[in-house]
């Protein structure tokens, strides 16, 4: 049985066009992520916490900009948003291999253009997660969200692996360039979408903070949705307190060059490309919420293989690590997300998924924070111990809720839980 129907979202052109401009971004992103906090290693010689300080400041707006991202994203059109982000993400990065060449950069820069491009994808990835849904059929969101997924660790596979090579080639700040063309790439190909998005019904506006609060509300009182979002922000909460460290400890410590660095993220995310092809039919097979639970399973355990891996021969066990890791986080993903675009009603799935992305991405810049400090304070291996023993048990939300008892993906979202403009009742459950 083949992975996906012969048809399907293949002869769909639009859907074609976002996934080309996906595709091309996240390679770019790849090459961006290994190499701005290599930047700040290799070129400003950077301390642990000053390079942690890095992805805090980046998703530091997810903490500021998502509630609010998300009344916007459900008030207008999304392509506009879309197209806006990449351009100017792209400028953003392309200041740093300038003031690179004029010797001028300092990590002061990086942090504001990690700021800046982290402000941005918050308004990008709230409407591209609203705007999927109305490009392609719900019953098709699976399939699309796989084909999005195989790109993502399609770009992870190569991306670290070229970033390696064009870091010790061209140096850091040079090879951020190819992030920066790569987002200009992705806007071309999202002005050429033709599809026009769905009006969205003019309604009364009572106010952003009416707004944000019915969001947010919708999300903290579902059934599954909560339980989600706690796995997910408890999930990268400690997974950052290793991750924003990760570079620093294989620089400093394993003595790894940023070409073996690359080349272990690139062995790792063959397991992400796995799961992208059998997400589906795990899905089908073993009933959703089976498969969202076994997946979050594997977010902690093989977190522990970091810390034990050996300085002598660290390279097959890291790769280990990261192979299971992101075959789980990718299964939940689509899976996950999937369901959540299927059964959210249409005019609050912005601020769903911005009321999502500030829980689970504002964990984000609380773990790497945690993980500069820890490291600062009592070492690089005795914080990786800390952030992959909490990460083991952020499965735990999830496999305690209904959503374990979940079969088939459905097909039709849920009747919407409270109409427009109704005041919100003290008390009331959306998932009584």
């Amino acid at each position: 049985m083949p992975l996906w129907p012969r048809a399907g979202l293949w002869r769909h052109g639009d859907f074609l066009r976002l996934w080309g401009g996906q595709t091309i971004s996240q390679f770019g992103q790849q090459i961006g992520q290994l190499a701005i906090p290599l930047t700040g290693v290799l070129v400003l010689e950077a301390s642990a916490f000053e390079v942690a300080l890095l992805t805090t400041v980046e998703f530091v707006p997810f903490l500021l900009f998502t509630l609010p991202a998300g009344v916007w994203v459900d008030r207008l059109p999304r392509r506009p948003i879309l197209i806006l982000g990449d351009v100017g993400r792209a400028a953003a990065l392309a200041s740093v291999p300038l003031a690179y060449a004029l010797d001028v950069l300092t990590i002061w820069q990086l942090y504001a253009v990690g700021f800046a491009v982290g402000t941005l994808t918050v308004f990008f990835d709230v409407a591209y997660q609203t705007y999927l849904p109305s490009l392609v059929e719900r019953r098709q969101l699976v399939e699309g969200n796989s084909l999005l997924e195989v790109s993502r660790n399609g770009a992870q596979i190569a991306g670290p692996g070229a970033g390696g090579v064009l870091v010790g080639a061209l140096t850091a700040p040079v090879a951020i360039l190819l992030d920066a063309v790569s987002f200009l790439a992705s806007a071309v190909l999202l002005l050429r979408v033709r599809t026009v998005e769905p009006r969205i019904a003019p309604g009364e506006h009572p106010s952003m903070r009416r707004e944000l609060v019915e969001g947010l509300g919708y999300l903290l009182r579902h059934r599954y949705w909560r339980p989600m979002a706690l796995t997910t922000g408890g999930s990268n909460f400690f997974w950052m307190i290793c991750g924003s460290i990760l570079l620093v400890y294989a620089v400093r410590s394993l003595a790894m060059s940023p070409e073996v660095i690359g080349l272990v993220l690139t062995l790792g995310s063959l397991g992400g490309l796995a799961g992208a092809f059998v997400a589906g039919r795990l899905s089908r097979r073993f009933g959703v919420g089976p498969t969202i639970v076994g997946a979050s399973v594997l977010f902690g355990p093989p977190l522990i293989l970091v810390p034990l891996a050996p300085e002598s021969a660290p390279i097959p066990v890291l790769v280990l690590s990261f192979l299971l890791s992101t075959a789980g986080g990718t299964i939940y993903v689509i899976t996950g997300l999937s369901l959540m675009q299927t059964l959210t009603p249409e005019r609050l799935l912005g601020r769903m998924n911005a009321s999502r992305r500030f829980i689970v991405f504002g964990s984000i810049p609380l773990g790497s924070l945690t993980g500069g400090v820890l490291a600062s304070w009592i070492g690089l291996r005795p914080t990786l111990w800390v952030g992959a023993v909490g990460a083991c048990f952020c499965f735990l939300p999830i496999a305690l809720s209904p959503i374990r008892q979940l079969g088939a993906m459905p097909t039709e979202p849920e009747p919407d839980p409270l109409p427009l403009g109704a005041p919100l009742p003290v008390g009331v459950h959306l998932d009584a």
